[in-house]
């Protein structure tokens, strides 16, 4: 695991160096009319200086100020020879010269301290402070603040104080201690406040909005990111809104959330190369880079390193230098080229050790060993880790600290040298709980658990695992539903090996509850979100009890049958029948299988045939292949039913229904078939779920909507719209349009087809039908970038595009007994550890009860035909479940291929 700093260099303006008073030109005597003119000629001397070191040329910079300063001597004017002294400073502190920095300021410090100028003296102290802060030694650096504070005291300068409190934080939040750092930027950000500079305002919130980040306290964080964005638009201050839409972006992308992150990124680049900010630029082009490293777009990323490094270099920039390189260098370890990637880890090694900067060498130190890692190369990794350990430790860089120990814990526990490992991780977690860092915490109790795991020390690995869940689950509440799926998805292995070690303790039960916990947290979330109809509200629903899920099971009057996975080797099934009674098998499937359990179900789907919806496939007769197809549809049977076949109901009426995991999701159970070649049809009625409490809050939808026929809505082959991406009108379905009519002939009513079918009236209708029908194309892409994928396509207007979008769905309001898909693939969507993202979770957390989606492309007659059995049945039946088993099973006595009658599942209440 690689202790990576932040590479991101997310605010990007340093606290501002306090300059002593610009040179005056003041009114004066003719006996002094020569000094005047002097000075005069060394303020545009000073000037010129300062507009080479903002391009970044010091050398030339330092050139001019020599100048002005050799004119301000021989006028023996102090004040002036102070302030030049003073920035002179600055420009080696820039360059990265520390001695040279430190030599100048302190003959600085003794001219103001002759001529008893405190704010002078207050300025120099803070700024040998950031020389000792940019040396790595902070202790120093927290001295020489402190005497700047107190002495700006003294003088009554306001103006001063502020920079000096952020400055102190700053040396707290590198020495790990997040809590005192917190409270003197509070205290920063009072004093700007008081004083009414918004532009100040606006970096402090962003700095307490990283504290807050760096503590995983992401939601605080972005609040205060918000703030300064909100401040900076108002006050026209366009820096601070670069600073803000960074860190903005910082935000999403450690939340995994990549998109939005390149989208606030690129708001802040643009920003910045407005007004011309070399170093900024450089940054953020970088940052966008790391986003692309991500992502897996490794050329990309590896342009805007290089991009980014040839401003750096223009501008001299050897801080920024080291970090871009190091970031290239991790790219090349991504890509597996390791030559390359310690090529580059090198030289970015040598950059910060030229520069000394400590932060940066104990990174790049870590990431060396953590390439050695990956070579297997473990007294080698080992020796990188003890070489950033021991430069972290001497700058007090307690979470570089914790990185560097957690990662000689992940070399132990290779090695299987479990006492060294967890030695490791115990040093880790004591300094991430002093600092503050809860994922951090959550992470090496992870990691602890799995020590455990591996000695057979099964109490304390689900202690140390439960301890981790709890605090995941403490920082979810206030973030938004895909940040909670992409968060989630971070900590899947946790509950995996924690219903692991419960199993294995035989605490049967406990894990169910687990296993439960686990998934759909964010879809949880947002229906009761929805159902208290209150969007913004903070929640913190409580997962299931035992007593819980067995009353579930009454209440629907059905048997649920749960599954989870650890790991590739292991699958464990759950049934819980409506009598309260819980039964539990575990399959081996390395002994079950030949490959892993993911590529059985891509294959049986995959030997069905399925293809497009609109293309007239409706064979009668077996297909070529059909002998493979049923021994993949018996294997799955074989794996997925068979262990738990004694436990399920033996009248084909009662419910089961099914609640998958992963890959799970894909699977037709409909058409699993036993060894006889009996389809699991056949057996029961099915259903399925994307956990058990998202049954409960499903049963808990009041509708009152009136039983009339007339609340049908009956939507069939709209004039297609055309996709946005690839400029194309979808084809034209008009077997979906004759579907529609027969359909809604059933109900009396008159199904709404071609250019009638708008997105606006459809969303207008959809608000108070009770059963809602769609035979048209269903898409699974996130076409506007909302987060959230899938599509329904209508009739576009001038008002719309066409495109319902899962993401638009989520808005919504319905009242629907039920919906139905009829459409290809409207099952389908990002299957995530909250299960699958897509129509059918957007369209029940709006308010449907039920919706029926097809898990395949499906052909336009077999569909006509069962889902007008459909709705034969369900007008003398209300039980859906029910009513879409016959359908399918007349069905297949026509359609005998699973193709044409099994890509249809009930998702939600059958009643």
């Amino acid at each position: 695991m690689s202790d990576r700093r932040k590479y991101f260099t997310w605010l990007l303006v340093l606290v501002p160096l306090f300059s002593l008073p610009a040179l005056p030109l003041v009114t004066v005597t003719a006996q002094a009319q020569t000094n005047l003119t002097r000075k005069d000629e060394a303020v545009k001397i000073f000037n010129l200086g300062w507009q080479q070191a903002e391009r970044g040329n010091y050398s030339e910079a330092l050139k001019l100020f020599e100048q002005a300063l050799a004119i301000l001597r021989e006028i023996k004017y102090s004040v002036g020879e102070a302030t030049v002294l003073n920035d002179i400073g600055e420009i080696y502190r820039r360059a990265n010269q520390y001695p040279q920095a430190l030599k100048v300021l302190e003959s600085a410090l003794v001219i103001v301290k002759q001529i008893d100028d405190k704010a002078g003296q207050a300025a120099n102290l803070n700024n040998i402070g950031l020389v000792y802060r940019d040396m790595g030694e902070y202790t120093k650096a927290l001295e020489y603040f402190q005497q700047a504070i107190a002495i700006s005291n003294q003088a009554g300068k306001k103006q001063q104080q502020g920079s000096m409190l952020s400055n102190i934080a700053s040396i707290y939040n590198k020495l790990g201690e997040q809590t005192k750092a917190l409270d003197y930027l509070q205290q920063a950000l009072a004093n700007y406040q008081q004083l009414g500079n918004k532009e100040e305002q606006v970096i402090m919130l962003n700095l307490i909005g990283l504290n807050y980040q760096n503590r995983g306290e992401y939601p605080k964080g972005y609040e205060y990111f918000q703030q300064g964005l909100i401040i900076s638009k108002q006050a026209g201050d366009q820096s601070g809104q670069g600073i803000s839409l960074n860190n903005i972006g910082s935000y999403y992308y450690n939340l995994g959330q990549y998109a939005k992150s390149l989208d606030f990124l690129g708001q802040a680049l643009a920003i910045r190369q407005q007004l011309g900010d070399q170093s900024a630029i450089a940054v953020n082009i970088s940052n966008i880079g790391e986003v692309y490293r991500m992502l897996g777009q490794y050329p990309q990323a590896l342009q805007n390193f290089q991009q980014a490094l040839t401003i750096q270099k223009q501008i001299a920039d050897k801080d920024g230098e080291g970090t871009t390189i190091n970031n290239i260098g991790q790219t090349y370890s991504d890509l597996k080229d390791y030559n390359q990637a310690l090529n580059y880890l090198q030289q970015a090694l040598a950059i910060r050790q030229q520069i000394s900067d400590q932060d940066g060498l104990g990174e790049t130190l870590n990431n060396i060993g953590d390439l050695y890692r990956q070579l297997e190369n473990y007294d080698r990794a080992l020796e990188y880790f003890q070489q950033a350990l021991a430069v972290n430790r001497k700058i007090g860089n307690k979470p570089g600290e914790a990185g560097n120990v957690n990662n000689m814990g992940e070399v132990y526990r290779t090695l299987q040298q479990d006492a060294k490992a967890l030695e490791s991780f115990e040093q880790a977690l004591a300094i991430v709980k002093t600092i503050g860092d809860k994922a951090g915490e959550a992470k090496t109790l992870h990691n602890i658990g799995l020590i455990y795991i591996h000695q057979g020390q099964y109490p304390e690995a689900e202690k140390n695992l439960f301890a981790a869940i709890d605090i995941w689950e403490a920082l979810r509440p206030g973030l938004s539903d895909a940040q909670k799926i992409a968060f989630i998805d971070t900590q899947a292995n946790t509950y995996r090996f924690l219903i692991q070690s419960l199993i294995v303790q035989n605490k049967i039960e406990a894990a169910l509850e687990v296993a439960d916990r686990t998934r759909a947290r964010a879809f949880v979330d947002l229906l009761v979100l929805k159902q208290l109809e209150k969007p913004n509200a903070q929640i913190n629903i409580k997962p299931l009890k035992l007593a819980e899920i067995k009353n579930i099971a009454k209440s629907q009057n059905a048997t649920l049958v749960e599954y989870a996975t650890v790991e590739e080797d292991k699958l464990y099934i759950w049934v819980v029948n409506p009598t309260g009674k819980i039964s539990f098998e575990q399959v081996n499937l390395k002994q079950s299988l030949k490959s892993p359990l993911q590529k059985l179900v891509l294959a049986s789907r995959n030997s069905l045939g399925a293809r497009g919806r609109g293309i007239n496939i409706s064979p009668i007769n077996e297909p070529p292949n059909s002998g493979s197809k049923k021994t993949q549809l018996k294997k799955l049977y074989e794996i997925l039913i068979q262990p738990i076949a004694k436990y399920l109901p033996t009248d084909p009426q009662s419910r089961v229904i099914f609640i998958p995991q992963s890959s799970l999701f894909l699977v037709p159970f409909p058409a699993l078939q036993d060894q006889q070649g009996k389809y699991l049809i056949d057996k029961h009625t099915i259903l399925t779920a994307p956990a058990i409490q998202v049954l409960d809050l499903t049963a808990k939808q009041h509708h009152n909507i009136p039983q009339s026929e007339k609340d049908i809505l009956v939507v069939g082959n709209p004039i297609m719209p055309k996709l946005p991406i690839a400029n194309e009108i979808l084809e034209p379905l008009p077997g979906a349009e004759a579907e529609a009519k027969k359909i809604a002939s059933l109900f009396k009513t008159q199904a709404i087809i071609g250019s009638k079918a708008t997105e606006t009236s459809m969303v207008k209708q959809m608000n108070q039908a009770k059963i809602i029908h769609f035979a048209t194309h269903g898409l699974l892409d996130d076409f506007k970038g909302l987060g959230v994928p899938g599509a329904i396509a209508l009739a576009p207007t001038r008002q719309d595009d066409g495109l319902l979008t899962s993401g638009e769905i989520l808005d919504m309001k319905l009242n629907a007994d039920l919906v139905v898909l009829s459409a290809c693939n409207t099952g389908g969507g990002n299957i995530t550890g909250d299960g699958v993202i897509g129509l059918s979770r957007s369209l029940i957390t709006a308010g449907v009860k039920s919706v029926i989606v097809s898990l395949w492309s499906v052909s336009d007659t077999s569909t006509a035909f069962l889902m007008t059995e459909f709705y034969r049945h369900l007008q003398h039946n209300p039980d859906k479940a029910a009513a879409l088993r016959a359908a399918m099973l007349t069905t297949r006595q026509k359609y005998s291929n699973p193709l044409d009658w099994a890509a249809f599942t009930l998702i939600g209440e059958a009643k």
